[in-house]
């Protein structure tokens, strides 16, 4: 296996015109949010807007790792605050039965070390993850061109997604029966209908790993978890039967998830501002690094909804220097992010916070 790259300051390629189509991109999730605001009198976030579960944890750095996993937050093994959040990747809350895929995003708090201008001075490290292995576009340019579209469909419909959906599904299963499945299918309501506590997760695009650079994902790690892998939501007649399914595992069990790193061993193959190339594990493998541990708890309520969903934020650029996010999707969400959480709390009278305000 080769040796890590190490990290440069002229890693990134910034286009000539990425501003104007991440200033675009913000108007655009912007628009999503006045629209959900308008409809429902409640303004959600401008993707990932439904929530499955809110939860409550702590992520233990693993010991004895090697130096090129020991860096940044991972350098020390300590045991940290965590707090997560499982969502769909929409901007509109839709009935489940409209089948997409998942977000998991991990905010880790009393962190040590030198933090981004973005952290404003707050002790946080978010990561984000989504249920794809890499993101569905190469650039945010022909995000905006995606984002517009669906902006166009924002709290319209939905009957008529949740046929599409339905037909989708099928489509997709027969494909991946033929080892075919296709994103796309997955992005517009084909996502197959699973537990996402069995679920393996990923950051999609890199960031600065230290004297490195790397991707992560999230994979199921206690028994009960791993059990869920693949295993199918009935949704059709309930709008919220995902949250209720995972609320049924964690109001009596619990469980863990294994953080892992991949870090970028071949500029070829594993670049950093095309964001829908995966990069092959073969050569460049996970390697675990963090176990993210939820005892028993209430994943849903609605004191939870205002306790922690309407009131905390959560972005790749809250956090440290050494895991600086990388690429040009990621410098689009340095403006589009903060946009959407001071719109939500303009809209919704309610501040939000980097780090949660929970007892």
């Amino acid at each position: 296996m080769q040796a890590p790259i190490p990290y440069a300051e002229n890693d990134e390629k910034i286009s000539r015109n990425e501003r104007t189509t991440h200033k675009k991109l913000a108007k655009t999730f912007r628009r999503i949010i006045n629209t959900t605001h308008r409809d429902t009198h409640h303004a959600e976030r401008g993707v990932h807007a439904k929530g499955h579960a809110l939860l409550k944890g702590e992520i233990s750095i693993h010991p004895d790792l090697p130096d090129e996993l020991a860096q940044g937050l991972f350098a020390t093994p300590k045991t940290y605050p965590a707090f997560v959040r499982l969502s769909t990747i929409p901007g509109d809350v839709l009935k489940d039965s409209v089948s997409v895929p998942r977000g998991f995003a991990l905010k880790i708090t009393n962190i040590d070390g030198e933090l981004l201008a973005d952290a404003k001075g707050n002790a946080v490290q978010d990561f984000l993850f989504a249920s794809g292995e890499a993101f569905a576009v190469s650039r945010a340019k022909s995000f905006l061109y995606a984002m517009r579209v669906f902006s166009l469909t924002t709290d319209r419909a939905e009957w008529a997604k949740i046929a599409l959906s339905r037909v989708l599904r099928v489509i997709n299963a027969g494909l991946e029966k033929i080892g075919a499945r296709n994103d796309v299918i997955d992005f517009i309501g084909g996502f197959a209908p699973t537990n996402p506590l069995g679920e393996r997760f990923y950051t999609q695009v890199p960031q600065r790993y230290g004297n490195y650079v790397a991707k992560f994902d999230i994979v199921p790690a206690s028994e009960n978890f791993r059990a869920l892998t693949g295993e199918t939501v009935t949704v059709d007649h309930d709008a919220d039967a995902i949250r209720h399914a995972v609320h049924n595992v964690l109001q009596k069990d619990g469980g863990a998830w294994i953080l892992r790193a991949q870090l970028r061993r071949d500029a070829a193959r594993n670049p950093i501002e095309n964001a829908s190339a995966a990069w092959p594990e073969e050569g460049s493998p996970y390697l675990p690094i963090a176990t993210i541990t939820v005892l028993p708890q209430e994943s849903w309520s609605e004191a939870l909804l205002r306790e922690m969903d309407d009131s905390i934020s959560f972005a790749p650029w809250h956090g440290l220097k050494a895991h600086q996010p990388l690429g040009d999707i990621m410098r689009a969400r340095r403006s589009s992010y903060p946009m959407s959480a001071q719109l939500r709390t303009k809209l919704n009278g309610c501040p939000l916070h980097l780090i949660p305000r929970i007892k």
